[in-house]
């Protein structure tokens, strides 16, 4: 261990820690209600959520997992900056519309809104399952990227003192979670984000320089990625274009449909709001070039990772770094964890809370109750996240991540085909949802999880596209079916001015 890279990683997290209890004194509300712990009291402006949807959705996960595909396979590992971008036009058009029926309505999760729309329990509970099982590994993920961060710095892989400290934060997260709510994560994520937009600002200056220039980074990367087993490049392949394309444009797609990405939008003030973070949160993508780039930097500085890609950035950093540097650096990752890992757990409590244990165990519950349930799961989640990463090897963490992924995907056809149409027959948007998790889940199965890229007709596709597809022709052969023989469809519960309703003058601003 060094004195003063770990000095500087404990001040850091101790400062976050107290500012993440503090939280709780910030805008003071009622904390006893859902709206007000899970989302803020939908307050928050332009500039706090463009923070905390920023920190929600760039984790300390895709700080380590992206730069380590394209340490190990070259350009496919890009993929994810295309899918963050043209995610953005997709909000714009589509979230302020969600927002304003939430809004209007008191929805607090995407379960609320198709119960209400569609008149199914069924299709609620679909939604608030998937999500919740998506949610579990993701979480557990924000582990894997900070016990990388551990080993590097000196508390070992796993056991002992790195063990500890992961149960440490995760506790410490739970704790002010519980206390503050959304709050917490939304002041953490300003401290994460500026730590981490330095971190990478100072990386693609600093590194590059270091190494010969970008020119060379590319020619060392290329030939060493020719020669690995199986070869790679920094140049996509054109066979591998069908992958790239379906498993970018999939991945987008699902990407705001988790718990967590929704919970963070409905927490924002108005539509406008909305429509301002999809305008300027694409300023992430441009450091996630960057976070990329790491892993081909990683290659051409000549990192060991030892059979774990994983740590390839925290290697080049300490290699290439300051102790002081070091630090400040692990710190923005280790932190970059804490953020995610509290909405996903606040986004899994008010799902259950709301549209299980409400719906199905305890229709009466007060809304206080309703809060301290939610709580209390926000809190089992986080545990079992930490017990599923200590106990279980990360490779099925990666396996049930794949499938979440694949998981969330088919939820879309629910949630933004009822933004635009009533025409969808509940009853088809329910079996076509299970249609394509079964789809979905067999294709990546019979491959053994080695990926989540599957050959379908001789063409490489993503597996959740592949579902999608599916789901897609059943709801709509279905509902064609359905709607000819006069099948009753449930009651609307939402109006046409609900899709476009603006917040009043009144409403009390953060940010």
């Amino acid at each position: 261990m060094n004195a003063t890279a770990i000095s500087i990683f404990l001040i850091l997290f101790v400062f976050v820690t107290v500012l993440g209890f503090y939280a709780s004194r910030w805008h003071k509300a009622d904390l006893s209600q859902l709206s007000e712990w899970g989302l803020a009291g939908r307050r928050l402006g332009a500039l706090l959520s463009w923070f905390l949807i920023g920190g929600d959705l760039y984790t300390a996960y895709t700080f380590i997992a992206v730069p380590a595909l394209a340490y190990g396979s070259g350009a496919l590992g890009f993929f994810a900056v295309p899918y963050t971008i043209v995610i953005y036009p997709f909000i714009f058009m589509v979230f302020p519309r969600f927002w304003s029926v939430a809004k209007s309505k008191g929805y607090i999760t995407a379960s609320d809104y198709v119960k209400g729309r569609f008149d199914s329990r069924g299709m609620a509970l679909a939604v608030a399952v998937t999500g919740i099982i998506a949610t579990m590994p993701y979480i557990a993920l924000q582990l894997v990227g900070m016990q990388a961060v551990l080993q590097t710095i000196g508390f070992g892989g796993s056991g002992g003192a790195a063990d500890i400290a992961l149960v440490v934060a995760f506790l410490v997260v739970a704790m002010y979670t519980w206390t503050a709510g959304l709050r917490a994560p939304t002041m953490v994520a300003i401290v994460k984000d500026t730590l981490i937009y330095i971190t990478v600002i100072v990386a693609v200056i600093a590194i590059p320089t270091a190494l010969g220039g970008f020119g060379h980074i590319f020619q060392v990367a290329s030939l060493k990625l020719a020669a690995a087993t199986p070869p790679h490049s920094v140049i996509l392949s054109p066979k591998l274009y069908a992958a790239y394309g379906t498993l970018a444009l999939g991945s987008a797609l699902a990407l705001f449909f988790y718990p967590h990405a929704i919970t963070a939008m409905f927490a924002t003030k108005s539509r406008q709001v909305i429509r301002r973070n999809a305008a300027f949160l694409p300023l992430y993508s441009l450091m996630l070039g960057g976070i990329a780039l790491l892993g081909i930097m990683a290659l051409a500085a000549g990192v060991n990772v030892h059979g774990d890609s994983n740590l390839a950035v925290p290697l080049l950093f300490e290699q290439q770094f300051p102790q002081w540097f070091v630090g400040f650096s692990f710190a923005a990752i280790f932190i970059g964890a804490l953020v995610p890992a509290a909405i996903m757990s606040i986004a899994a409590g008010s799902l259950f809370s709301r549209n299980i244990y409400k719906e199905y165990f305890a229709k009466g519950e007060s809304p206080k109750a309703e809060a301290t349930v939610a709580k209390i799961v926000s809190v089992c989640v986080t545990v079992l996240g930490l017990v599923f990463v200590l106990v279980i090897p990360v490779q099925y963490s990666l396996y049930l991540q794949t499938l979440g992924g694949i998981m969330i995907l088919q939820t879309i056809v629910m949630i933004v085909g009822g933004l635009y149409t009533r025409w969808f027959h509940r009853s088809a948007l329910l079996l076509g949802w299970a249609v394509g998790e079964i789809v979905g889940i067999a294709m990546v199965a019979a491959i053994g999880f080695k990926s989540s890229i599957v050959p379908l007709f001789g063409v490489p596709g993503y597996a959740g596209i592949w579902a999608l597809i599916a789901n897609l022709v059943v709801v709509v052969v279905l509902t064609l079916v359905l709607n000819a023989a006069k099948v009753p469809n449930g009651r609307d519960a939402t109006t046409a001015t609900d899709y476009a309703f603006e917040e009043g003058p009144t409403e009390v601003t953060v940010g």
